[in-house]
């Protein structure tokens, strides 16, 4: 596929990107290139080729779902003004 001037300028209006007559002509190249090598992609035959999250193959750490309290009540509230319990105490602002 080749990219026409007419082309370089509609997508550097949708990009709002200012592009001068020098740089049109440049990105003419450089987008027909780029394009021309995903042309390139598409003739790889990827039939039973799974999708890849990452570029070495990972397995992400889990842990157990379980709800807790986190052991830090006591920890967290340590420097609140006033505090009932493990708990923020603040004063009534609605009558």
């Amino acid at each position: 596929m080749h990219v026409d001037n007419d082309t370089v300028r509609k997508i550097a209006r949708l990009a709002r990107v200012r592009v001068t007559d020098d740089e049109a002509s440049a990105l003419q190249g450089e987008l027909t290139n780029i394009l021309q090598w995903v042309e390139q992609l598409d003739e790889v035959n990827t039939d039973g080729v799974e999708p890849m999250t990452s570029v070495v193959a990972m397995d992400t750490p889990e842990r157990v779902d379980e709800v807790n309290d986190g052991g830090m009540a006591d920890t967290i509230v340590a420097n609140a003004p006033v505090r009932e319990d493990h708990y923020f105490a603040v004063p009534k602002v609605v009558e």
